[in-house]
């Protein structure tokens, strides 16, 4: 969704011989909940996959955008968080997710890195934890 309505629908497979995240055939993959950049103040929450940017945004109250995979980041991304006081990057526990947080913190000043464990992410975390566990991390 944007302000001007849905750009596109991703759907998740249920079956491990396709690839866990599709789009509608000849569509880009884009960031994911955009209008959180408007609902945001001084901080945004980048993390890896839509589900965990949903999961942050609605289940935790805490404003986030998604990138579908680790290495889908597009460098128009960058000056569109280069206004935050803060962007926490909520990586993935493991070694894609890792590079890409340390890429983003090479790119813009702001960054707090949050890893997740090994083998976790931002959603495993939140069934694992609660919503608690993620707003004490970045003091809301």
């Amino acid at each position: 969704m944007t302000p001007t309505g849905v750009v596109d629908i991703r759907f998740r497979s249920m079956g491990p011989e396709e690839p866990k995240y599709m789009g509608l055939p000849g569509t880009h993959t884009r960031l994911y909940n955009v209008l959180a950049l408007q609902q945001a103040n001084d901080f945004i929450a980048v993390c890896e996959g839509e589900i965990d940017a949903l999961t942050l945004h609605y289940k935790c109250g805490i404003p986030a955008v998604g990138v579908p995979g680790a290495n889908s980041w597009k460098k128009h991304y960058t000056r569109i968080l280069q206004d935050f006081e803060t962007v926490y990057v909520f990586a993935d526990g493991d070694q894609p997710g890792s590079d890409f947080a340390k890429g983003l913190a090479r790119e813009l000043n702001s960054v707090v890195t949050l890893q997740m464990p090994d083998g976790e992410d931002v959603n495993s975390m939140y069934l694992q934890n609660g919503y608690e566990y993620f707003r004490e991390k970045v003091a809301v």
